[in-house]
């Protein structure tokens, strides 16, 4: 029968810690660079240009068909053989999770501008209104209240995602469970450990993404 023993994992609080924090840091991380990139992506991809657009959809279809797991160790390993240049295991993790979360951020974008009204372009443009001034004071403030709920379910993946940043000796949360549980011989008990903390910041995270989905709908707004 196997003896559950949480106390032993007491001494290992500071590791705990650590890994903690470079979960909630490379999570806050991706997420805005992934938001920065996505909004690149998503805005040139309306543009009615093939050699503008062409080329973000390539890049959107390539990260949306691969698994993310499958790009990290691609972008630790692979990248620096083609490139010459050298990635340390938290650069490759950036990277590729960036990378991966904008294209999705640049769907959710792309449909959010797309949903507006195109009357309201044409209002703009006759106004005399630059695409730029147009995009800037119509478009996307309107745009903006629509995808904030799937940006806010997107970013939650993106948490989840860093769960994967152990393959490349990143020591976030689940990298230094591993450690841990190397150590002490009890996996069920700090992997136990694990899921609650990740829990305890996912649950509330979807309870906001829940609400503004409902604020943001019609008969939230009613």
């Amino acid at each position: 029968m196997y003896q559950w023993d949480f106390q032993t994992l007491w001494q290992y609080r500071n590791i705990i810690f650590v890994g903690f924090g470079y979960t909630i840091g490379y999570t806050i991380i991706v997420v805005i660079l992934g938001l920065l990139v996505g909004l690149i992506a998503g805005l040139c991809r309306l543009s009615p240009k093939v050699y503008i657009s062409g080329p973000f959809r390539v890049y959107v279809e390539l990260f949306r068909c691969t698994p993310v797991l499958v790009q990290l160790i691609w972008f630790y390993y692979a990248l620096p053989i083609l490139t010459g240049i050298e990635l340390t295991p938290g650069m490759a993790a950036v990277l590729a999770l960036t990378l991966y979360g904008g294209a999705f951020y640049s769907e959710i974008i792309r449909g959010g501008v797309i949903s507006i009204d195109p009357g309201q372009t044409e209002a703009g443009l006759a106004l005399g209104m630059t695409q730029f001034q147009l995009m800037r004071r119509v478009v996307l403030p309107q745009a903006f209240k629509r995808m904030t709920p799937p940006l806010v379910s997107q970013s939650i993946m993106q948490l989840k995602n860093t769960s994967l940043l152990s393959v490349l000796a990143v020591p976030d949360l689940l990298y230094q469970g591993q450690i841990i549980a190397h150590d002490t011989y009890r996996p069920l008990e700090i992997y136990s450990l694990i899921a609650v903390l990740y829990f305890a910041i996912l649950l509330p995270a979807t309870i906001l993404a829940k609400r503004l989905e409902v604020k943001m709908s019609d008969g939230g707004r009613a």
